[in-house]
Parts: C-alpha cells; sequence; structure tokens
C-alpha cells in the first residue's frame, strides 16, 4: 500500500464544508476555493492536477463508493463530449443565474432570500444558518446561492457514486470539464 500524502486528506475539507455551511452559510465563500485553484493549476501548470490529486469531492466519493457504490458502469452517452460541455453550459448558466440573484440583492430590486436551491428547484428554508446583519444582504446571497451549486452538485456526485462508480460524477463534473478544455487550449498550438 502506498504512503499516504498530505494531499490525500482532503476530503476532510469537503465534509468540512457541507457541514460548515449548515451552521453558517457564510462559510459557503470558501467554495470559490474549489473554483480558483483547479482553474490557475490547469492555466500555470497545463494539467487537471486538482482533479488527479487534491479533489476532496473525488476523493469523498472514492472513500463512500468503497461500501455503498454498486460499481456500474456509466451510460456511454456521460462520457459523451456533447454531455459534459452541455453540462458544463448549464452549471455555467446556473451560476450566471446565481451570481444576477445576488446582483439584484446588490441593487436593492429584491431582498434577501434565506432559501437553499437544491437540484435548481427545490427551496429549502435555511435561516438558522444566517443571523440577520452580520454582512451586508448581497454577501449573504452569494453564500446561499453557492452553497445552493455546491450542495446540488455534492448531491447528484452522491447519486452517481451509488449507482454507478464512485469517482463518476468526475466524469461530468463542471470544473474538470473546463480544467481540460483549459489544458487543451494551452497545448494544441
Amino acid at each position: 500500500m502506498a504512503k499516504k500524502k498530505w494531499y490525500d486528506y482532503f476530503w476532510i475539507t469537503s465534509s468540512l464544508y457541507i457541514a460548515l455551511g449548515f451552521m453558517n452559510i457564510l462559510f459557503a465563500w470558501l467554495g470559490l476555493l474549489c473554483f480558483m485553484i483547479p482553474l490557475l493549476i490547469s492555466i500555470i501548470k497545463g494539467t487537471k492536477g486538482y482533479c488527479n490529486d487534491y479533489c476532496g469531492r473525488g476523493q469523498l466519493f472514492t472513500l463512500l463508493g468503497a461500501k455503498l457504490s454498486l460499481n456500474n458502469k456509466m451510460p456511454v452517452f456521460l462520457y459523451s463530449k456533447w454531455f459534459r460541455y452541455g453540462f458544463l453550459a448549464f452549471f455555467m448558466t446556473m451560476f450566471g443565474n446565481m451570481l444576477f440573484s445576488t446582483y439584484l440583492v446588490f441593487s436593492g430590486v429584491n431582498s434577501l432570500a434565506e432559501t437553499i436551491t437544491l437540484f435548481w428547484s427545490f427551496k429549502l428554508p435555511w435561516q438558522w444558518a444566517y443571523a440577520d446583519g452580520i454582512v451586508t444582504p448581497w454577501i449573504a446571497q452569494f453564500a446561499f446561492g453557492f452553497y445552493s451549486l455546491m450542495l446540488t452538485s455534492t448531491l447528484i456526485g452522491i447519486i452517481f457514486m451509488v449507482f454507478f462508480r464512485p469517482r463518476s460524477w468526475c466524469v461530468i463534473c463542471p470544473m474538470g470539464t473546463m480544467t481540460q478544455l483549459i489544458c487543451k487550449l494551452k497545448y494544441d498550438d
């Protein structure tokens, strides 16, 4: 058995992120690290090193999948470029929608919605995770929206982990698709 490296424990950070968001929604801002670090690694190094070594979510799915996964192969269409790019476009549209909602709160058009939206449809009250007045409402709105995206993608990953192989989410992960595109652009000159 290979000796564990320091980054083999990043699954703890993914678990902590989800738990902290239950207690205080402002911790959702930490999720931006999961957006920025993979992009920086792919831009600077030209690799998918984050996905391969540092992704705590992938590590978490590997650990949970050892006991919970049915280990079925994913349907072939999920591997296709059109599905992965389409899923990336959909996710980026939802991210843009979340940013627009934050802007509407920032500009005073809308008031803060203290809800988490799962699967872009189901609104769950989440008031216990935020005390009014701690920060300006738009900062909290961003946190609610971003945590909704992160929690939804984690739940999709868990569903994929159970029905398919443990890291099946990694095949369609929007961050993985973006870093792959960056690597291709960087080395296809």
